[in-house]
């Protein structure tokens, strides 16, 4: 059986790589692409890498007719999802792919995004998307809250070690290097070339990046009590990929041996063998995540390092994975490309 599903947002990064996921897609089919000032505009146009697929052009959401559409993807920008969310019909599955439904609490959603919530009671209903984690609760769910790219990388590298309690709660330190795609497709200054390329810089650190609020959500609900992370993301003059090395307190074989057991069965997440490091060119473009660990010349502490594309795994990729449930498809149907590389 073939679903048909709609893209809000179809002009940036995250709205074309679900475009080009779904186009080898065995059971779903695109029914509409939406745009903003980019609507009455082709696919082509906008993005001619995707000249070669058969794509409704763009429109506008209000011109859209839900009609015939069994899920949407909602690729709007922060803050915008909300009320756009809000006014589809209620049969509509939906996955976001913004972070307006992330936060469970309405107060912390206010507390990292700096405004009140706009539809708290479709945030209350609203199931958090990191996959391998929410299976069950996905598939049953009709709105899907994605993750952020960052927070998606710090927790496949911690998400188990909380929950066996083989590191020291209070010692982690979480040091990530984000490339500029993850900052979306709007013109901004200091995302020029000339203001980027050559160098990398830390942002937003001392505590105050708004993935933060999914690092304490999550962490604290696995481990049973607050955990606070200290995480510093940094913006390197990359197109696509997250590196994120983890600094914990524990035993390098046990943590090791804790993440291999986790993901021993999971499609996307793969743990290399001790010592080895993980690499954004090795799962570029794919819906993999790499996750190494080392151990550090000092007894007792260690690094675990996690890569993965923020615009597949960290975003879209993901996106899909969770639609795929949703619609009680094979979990990993549109999903096994192989990496690019060079």
């Amino acid at each position: 059986m073939a679903h048909t599903v709609a893209i809000l947002g179809a002009s940036g990064y995250t709205g074309a790589e679900l475009v080009r996921l779904i186009a080898t897609h065995p059971s779903i089919k695109i029914g509409a692409l939406s745009a903003n000032a980019k609507a009455g505009q082709s696919m082509a146009s906008v993005f001619p890498h995707l000249r070669h697929l058969a794509l409704p052009d763009l429109v506008k959401i209000e011109e859209i007719d839900f009609a015939g559409i069994d899920l949407v993807f909602c690729a709007l920008p922060h803050a915008t999802s909300q009320s756009v969310i809000k006014g589809l019909p209620r049969d509509l599955k939906v996955v976001d792919l913004s972070a307006d439904f992330r936060l469970r609490d309405p107060a912390m959603y206010e507390k990292w995004y700096g405004k009140p919530h706009d539809a708290p009671e479709l945030q209350a209903e609203a199931v958090y998307g990191l996959t391998e984690f929410y299976r069950a609760e996905i598939a049953g769910a009709r709105l899907c809250a994605g993750t952020g790219c960052n927070a998606a990388t710090g927790q496949y590298a911690l998400r188990p070690l909380i929950a066996d309690g083989v590191i020291d709660l209070d010692d982690i330190v979480i040091d990530l290097k984000a490339a500029v795609s993850g900052a979306g497709r709007s013109l901004k200054e200091n995302l020029l070339h000339a203001e980027l390329s050559e160098g990398y810089h830390a942002y937003s650190a001392g505590g105050t990046h708004r993935h933060l609020g999914e690092f304490d959500q999550e962490f604290s609900k696995v481990a049973g009590r607050p955990v606070e992370v200290q995480f510093t993301p940094h913006l390197i003059p990359a197109n696509r990929g997250i590196l994120a090395t983890v600094y914990v307190s524990g035993d390098a074989a046990a943590i090791h041996a804790s993440l291999a057991r986790a993901y021993a069965d999971e499609p996307f997440l793969q743990v290399l063998p001790m010592g080895e490091h993980p690499s954004t060119r090795h799962i570029r473009g794919s819906n993999f995540c790499h996750i190494g660990v080392v151990a550090d010349r000092k007894p007792g502490r260690a690094m675990v390092i996690a890569a993965l594309d923020n615009l597949t795994k960290g975003s879209s990729g993901q996106a899909l994975q969770n639609a795929n449930l949703m619609l009680g498809i094979e979990e990993t149907a549109g999903l096994m490309l192989a990496p690019c590389f060079p």
